[in-house]
């Protein structure tokens, strides 16, 4: 499932060629993806003009001149190809297909259907019941290490876990929780409630660093994530724990071995060495 790195870097590439841009051809190939499209989808938004592209956990946000906003969810497969020229030719998973009045085509394509769309009233997206409850952006001013800290009062949960609850902080996924657990020489099996102080000044200044880093290098395609251009992301070959087992830790000094265990029904990679 495409975490925040993957979505940010998706919605970064949309943005050069819908910001500012009217939706001149919309065309919906199926009627539903996970579940049906809003009634009457490619007629509300054909003529459209864009205002802004946004991420919401791990939701783009595509704001309209109508004050309605499209949200997308790319599910496990969904992928946003670009191209311009002429119209491209159709594959088999293209279930969405539009072209801007600048020539620009774009194609949802989603081999598994997992991923969905909706069309909401701007002013009252944070409540449509996929984004309600969703806690701070990891990125944003209002994440920090006191304000972590407060999320996990009480939490009796391994701090992994607390991690992938977007109601604690909004697009976390397996992989970075694992990757930024290690940065700050946290065990995925501490509690939660007892990451505090220094320890939660440290985890939340690692997923804010592991998340640059992932979305400098274009997110993680480890099987179906691809940029806009369709081009793959290249963060995966950076992985330090993630998918790493029985590798030799990397900290420098550690002479521990990367272990995998199973957290709430997910691969949780660590060293047991060095993250207490």
């Amino acid at each position: 499932m495409p975490e925040l790195p993957e979505v940010e870097t998706v919605m970064r590439g949309l943005a050069p060629r819908l910001e500012g841009r009217v939706l001149a051809h919309v065309e919906a190939r199926r009627p539903d993806l996970r579940w049906p499209l809003p009634r009457d989808f490619a007629r509300r938004l054909t003529g459209r003009r864009v205002l802004g592209l946004r991420r919401r956990a791990k939701y783009i946000l595509v704001d309209l001149d109508d004050s309605v906003s499209w949200l997308i969810h790319l599910g496990m497969s969904g992928r946003m190809l670009l191209s311009n020229g002429g119209e491209p030719v159709p594959e088999k998973h293209d279930h969405v297909v539009l072209r801007t009045d600048e020539g620009w085509w774009l194609r949802f394509n989603d081999a598994r259907r997992f991923g969905m769309m909706d069309l909401w009233p701007t002013a009252d997206v944070e409540n449509h019941r996929l984004l309600a409850g969703i806690g701070p952006e990891p990125l944003g001013n209002a994440f920090s290490g006191p304000a972590l800290e407060t999320a996990l009062e009480g939490r009796h949960t391994p701090i992994k876990a607390a991690l992938l609850d977007q109601r604690v902080v909004a697009g976390i996924g397996n992989i970075y929780a694992c990757e930024a657990l290690y940065r700050a020489r946290i065990s995925p099996k501490r509690l939660a409630l007892n990451v505090r102080g220094g320890r939660a000044e440290a985890l939340a200044a690692a997923v804010g660093d592991v998340l640059r880093d992932a979305i400098a290098a274009g997110g993680s395609s480890l099987r179906d994530h691809r940029q806009t251009s369709g081009e793959l992301g290249y963060f995966q070959h950076t992985f330090r724990v993630y998918d790493r087992e029985g590798e030799r830790c990397p900290t420098e000094g550690c002479r521990g071995t990367v272990r995998r265990i199973v957290q709430t029904g997910r691969s949780t990679f660590y060293c047991p060495s060095c993250q207490r």
